[in-house]
């Protein structure tokens, strides 16, 4: 095996399958089916954190417009953008507004993005976009000599995916390629009645296993492994303790995965678990540690009515 040919997706597949705790990296979701499957999770009425992050941008983005203190035109950049069903409602009152922005949606996947950009020109026909495809911080890296400030936008609650030291260096690097006084809007669960947590990550409609079943898919698609799905379950905890959920793929039988590309077999023993993602809920407390450690300050969480879920508005240090 020629491991200095592997993509990325192979390199991890291999560490993480291999390794004592098998892992995947939750990144690999989001394929253009994954994020297909996602959307469908985003609809779900046990997954409260799309429509509380749709109350808070429906109903508050003239406050967060008017906290921004930008002055003149600005750029409004979004990582991991999705279908910009969300967004849309900030760019609509930014548009009502009069402000003077372009908007900068970036995604892994071109499939999202072709929709996003179709929804949102569909409905704000005269918003300047500018979608880029790719990672994130290249597009960071391509967008240094930029000279009006930005708002960046990290949503969903999606740093939450992050173990607490990886999110610290991501935030880091979001703040390396920032200009002072630059700003980022960063969805962020809040903690709250563990059952209602549980529901949303553990759904009746079997959405969800969906989503975890198509890591399988995928390396059978892109590493030509011969993974049995019917082989494999789902579980999903939240541990209230510390704020953390836990997703698993579950082998149901001592066995075996081939893969051609990368010329090797993965063992898995009875009920062996595969780690496939985290999803941590924060305190107003440990997102003001958080933002501190990371170079920024909080100037304000806007929250649904509930406080379930915050818009937590950060400022470059």
């Amino acid at each position: 095996m020629n491991t200095t040919a592997l993509t990325p997706f192979a390199e991890d597949i291999l560490h993480g399958l291999k390794s004592d705790e098998k892992h995947i990296p939750s990144k690999y979701f989001y394929d253009d089916n994954g994020s297909r499957i996602f959307m469908q999770i985003m609809k779900m009425p046990e997954y409260y954190p799309t429509g509380c992050e749709f109350e808070i941008l429906t109903g508050q983005s003239g406050n967060i417009l008017d906290s921004l203190n930008f002055e003149g035109p600005f750029n409004i950049v979004e990582f991991g953008s999705g279908d910009g069903m969300k967004t849309r409602q900030m760019l609509k009152t930014f548009l009502d507004r009069k402000a003077n922005f372009t908007y900068i949606p970036i995604d892994i996947s071109q499939e999202a993005l072709n929709a996003l950009e179709k929804n949102i020109k569909t409905a704000l026909p005269d918003v300047k976009m500018q979608p880029k495809t790719g990672d994130y911080f290249d597009v960071l890296k391509s967008m240094a000599d930029t000279k009006v400030p930005n708002l960046f936008l990290f949503m969903g609650g999606n740093i939450g995916n992050y173990l607490i030291d990886e999110a610290k260096d991501l935030l880091k690097k979001f703040n390396s390629g920032m200009k002072k006084g630059d700003m980022l809007l960063l969805g962020m669960d809040l903690r709250k009645n563990p059952k209602i947590i549980q529901k949303a990550y553990d759904d009746p409609h079997g959405i969800t296993k969906a989503f975890n079943m198509n890591l399988l898919k995928r390396i059978n698609t892109e590493l030509d492994a011969d993974a049995n799905l019917d082989q494999f379950d789902f579980y999903s905890f939240y541990n209230p303790e510390n704020g953390e959920v836990h997703t698993y793929l579950i082998s149901l039988k001592k066995q075996q995965i081939h893969s051609n590309v990368l010329d090797t077999d993965f063992s898995f023993e009875k009920d062996e678990l595969i780690w496939t993602e985290l999803s941590k809920k924060f305190s107003l407390d440990e997102i003001n540690k958080l933002a501190k450690s990371t170079g920024f300050q909080v100037v304000k969480n806007f929250m649904d009515c509930r406080h379930y879920f915050t818009d937590s508005l950060w400022i470059k240090q």
